[in-house]
């Protein structure tokens, strides 16, 4: 089998991510990539579903809050799970 050397630009962390997924499967980035490549040609598409998410404006609200919580210096955080219990107890 012929192949053919072909670039593409990819996000740095994601690449780091991937890289590090592929190979905790046994596989480089570029078997990883052929992988994809095939199961596109077998199925004739994408092997999977690309959708936009459909989130109820609870479920966004709760996100934007979180996300606020997690910015808010304020808010009190635990490293442990100890540290969390004895918290609660009080």
């Amino acid at each position: 089998m012929a192949t053919t050397p072909t670039q593409v630009r990819i996000d740095t962390n994601i690449k780091k991510e991937a890289t590090a997924l592929f190979s905790s499967l046994g596989l480089d980035m570029s078997s990883a990539v052929n992988l994809f490549l095939h199961q596109c040609v077998l199925r004739g598409g994408l092997p999977f579903a690309v959708e936009m998410p459909q989130y109820s404006d609870k479920t966004l609200s709760a996100m934007a809050e979180a996300r606020r919580i997690s910015r808010d210096p304020d808010v009190k955080g635990y490293t442990t799970m100890d540290e969390l219990k004895a918290a609660l107890d009080d």
